[in-house]
């Protein structure tokens, strides 16, 4: 493994394709942008179902996932980004950042460029 941190997202999914699209071209991704079907999950210390569950920021064997993986990138990413993830990853700022990707991750089938593979299977509990 590189020392260059990994951004895995789904990359079955139209909306996750979209924004991980869009963070490259307005944002800048510091990173290696792999979509989880094709990345050697075991490898970067992960598994399918957390790549399928949220995305991943992966950098020198620590693994950040939903909006702490976006904080990460943020951070990555510079000036002016790197203020904003700095203030995602502290109370009570993490705790909303964590919220409102649950409810856009969670809806992600629903939203502009969503399909239905975007939807996560539902928990059989």
């Amino acid at each position: 493994m590189t020392g260059q941190p990994v951004l895995i997202f789904d990359g079955d999914c139209g909306f996750c394709t979209t924004s991980v699209r869009f963070a490259e071209r307005r944002i800048g991704i510091h990173a290696r942008v792999t979509p989880w079907q094709f990345a050697d999950l075991a490898a970067l210390g992960t598994t399918p179902d957390r790549a399928g569950h949220e995305v991943l920021w992966i950098d020198r064997g620590r693994v950040y996932g939903g909006a702490q993986a976006v904080a990460r990138l943020l951070i990555a990413a510079g000036p002016p980004w790197s203020p904003l993830g700095f203030l995602l990853r502290v109370p009570p700022f993490r705790w909303v950042a964590h919220g409102l990707y649950r409810l856009i991750a969670d809806n992600r089938h629903r939203l502009p460029g969503g399909t239905p593979a975007c939807a996560r299977p539902v928990d059989p509990r």
